[in-house]
């Protein structure tokens, strides 16, 4: 297996896994348990770091001069990778919301 192709399966595990914490962080928020939803996003975000700093690695290897063939599997980790940034920015957004629901 190629560096580029092992390195997009390292993105697109880390971010879906990511991706699940935000969406069942959303599902947690609305029944109520905000705490738990906030650790949720937490464990997401470490998640995402994971894959975001994998991604970078591969910014860096194309800047120091190596090229980095771009295929499919690359776009899908891609993909991924802002599929999963907007979830969290979703999901942030619905806890909020059921925060403010909550309290009237």
């Amino acid at each position: 297996m190629e560096p580029t192709e092992l390195m997009s399966f390292q993105i697109i595990s880390a971010v879906g896994t990511a991706r699940s914490y935000y969406i069942e962080a959303i599902q947690v928020a609305k029944t109520g348990d905000f705490k738990h939803a906030d650790q949720l996003i937490k464990e997401g975000d470490e998640f995402f770091l994971e894959g975001h700093q994998a991604h970078f690695e591969l910014i860096q290897q194309e800047a120091g001069g190596e090229s980095v063939v771009m295929n499919l599997l690359l776009t899908h980790a891609e993909d991924q990778l802002m599929s999963a940034e907007a979830f969290k920015i979703i999901a942030n957004e619905f806890i909020d919301l059921y925060k403010i629901i909550s309290k009237k």
